[in-house]
C-alpha cells in the first residue's frame, strides 16, 4: 500500500477520485493528466493492486472508486502511531 502511495502521480489520482465523488471512469481519469494513456492505467493497475481503488468493469468501461476503508487503514493503524498525547 505503501509503495503506492510513494508516487506523486497516484496520490494525484485519489485526490482527483475523492475531489469527484470516489468514483470515475478510467477515460475521465486519464483526460485529468497530461501522461499517456498507457501511463495512467499502469498507475491505476498500482493502486488497484494496492486495494486503494476498486475496479468495475461496465461493458467497455472501468469504473474506479476510492477504497474508504482501506485508506482509513493507513490512517488507524500507522498514523496514529504519531499522535500520541504529550503532558
Amino acid at each position: 500500500m505503501f509503495h503506492a502511495l510513494a508516487h506523486p502521480t497516484r496520490r494525484h489520482i485519489l485526490q482527483v477520485l475523492h475531489a469527484r465523488g470516489g468514483a470515475m471512469t478510467s477515460g475521465q481519469l486519464a483526460k485529468r493528466f497530461s501522461h499517456a494513456w498507457p501511463t495512467v492505467t499502469r498507475h491505476l493497475r498500482e493502486l488497484e493492486a494496492a486495494g486503494l481503488v476498486a475496479v468495475t468493469a461496465v461493458g467497455r468501461e472501468r469504473h474506479y472508486a476510492l477504497d474508504v476503508q482501506r485508506l482509513n487503514t493507513i490512517t488507524d493503524l500507522w498514523l496514529r502511531a504519531f499522535r500520541t498525547e504529550r503532558s
